[in-house]
């Protein structure tokens, strides 16, 4: 396999967890930090904001993972970098935003 489709699933896992806060809350109604926030990345961004933020994210999840390489969820050394790109996304979500809802900033130590 080749190392640039490697990246493509790891970033296509990144995406696709990246796309599901921002989707989940705009789709509930509720506002939630994006990059277009002030300051950016901890301020609120509206939900309309945030549902099409994580509709471009969707979308570079679905070219990354089924326009490049020919993504085979099947194929251990397709999961796993795909899966590394979600724990990695995952783990950021937490340690950032966690302290952001905790009212302080992000949770590094």
């Amino acid at each position: 396999m080749h190392p640039l489709h490697i990246l493509a699933y790891l970033g296509g896992g990144a995406f696709l967890m990246n796309a599901a806060p921002h989707l989940i809350s705009g789709a509930m109604g509720r506002r939630f930090p994006s990059p277009f926030a002030k300051p950016r990345g901890r301020g609120q961004s509206s939900a309309l904001v945030n549902m099409l933020w994580g509709f471009a994210n969707l979308v570079v999840a679905y070219v990354l993972l089924c326009k490049v390489g020919g993504f085979d969820l099947d194929n251990l050394m397709h999961a796993a970098p795909f899966a590394l790109g979600i724990l990695v996304m995952g783990l950021f979500h937490a340690l950032h935003f966690g302290g952001l809802n905790e009212g302080r900033g992000p949770d590094l130590a």
